[in-house]
């Protein structure tokens, strides 16, 4: 018996951000790209150029729409914006580099997945509503394009909340699954049977 066809996510992660918010949290900070992003979303966008996309979701947020707009504008994509897509939002944490979150707070940058998940990052979105509505998000696509090819420009805490869900994975083990900036990662969706084809891949790295 044949598998059946699976939803197929290209989870697309922003490209860098300006300068100033270089290892910065900016979570719901409303970030453009610098220009190294800029170009980073155009190698994006010309290295899917042949690839079809039943559908394209975004992010409302600058730094997602700014790397969405090359690859709308290369195939004519009439991209969807969900609002649920949009960063996590890092309560004091916001717009404080990574070394001034350990100065100030105690805590490794590093451990951001762990502090989310277990409520200590003071005045943070809980974990338990930014997975309702990232995981309401890939719902509604799941719904609306079954068996279909759809890419998704977004963010990396959102990919990394994707991940956890579609892979059943606590949301503090995706620290180990670096996202980098325009990055792409590819998972194919049965039920009970993910399958991860492609994770980080950055068609941008050998050439800026």
């Amino acid at each position: 018996m044949s598998k059946p066809t699976p939803t197929r996510f290209y989870f697309i992660r922003h490209g860098e951000v300006e300068a100033r918010y270089q290892r910065v949290f900016g979570g719901r900070l409303d970030i453009d790209l610098s220009p190294r992003g800029v170009e980073q979303a155009e190698r994006v966008a010309a290295h899917l150029r042949d690839t079809h996309f039943d559908a394209v979701f975004a992010s409302p947020m600058k730094r997602a729409q700014r790397t969405l707009a090359p690859l709308a504008a290369t195939n004519g994509y009439q991209p969807v914006t969900l609002p649920g897509l949009r960063e996590v939002d890092f309560g004091a944490w916001t717009g404080f580099t990574w070394e001034e979150v350990k100065e100030r707070f105690g805590q490794s940058a590093f451990d951001w997945l762990r502090e989310l998940d277990r409520g200590g990052i003071p005045e943070a979105e809980p974990a338990v509503d930014y997975r309702r509505r990232v995981t309401g998000c890939l719902d509604e696509i799941l719904t609306r394009h079954a068996s279909q090819t759809v890419a998704v420009v977004c963010h990396g805490g959102v990919i990394r909340m994707a991940l956890a869900h579609l892979l059943e994975l606590p949301l503090p083990k995706l620290a180990h699954f670096e996202i980098d900036y325009a990055s792409i990662s590819i998972v194919d969706h049965r039920p009970a049977r993910p399958e991860v084809q492609l994770l980080n891949f950055t068609p941008w790295r050998n050439g800026l």
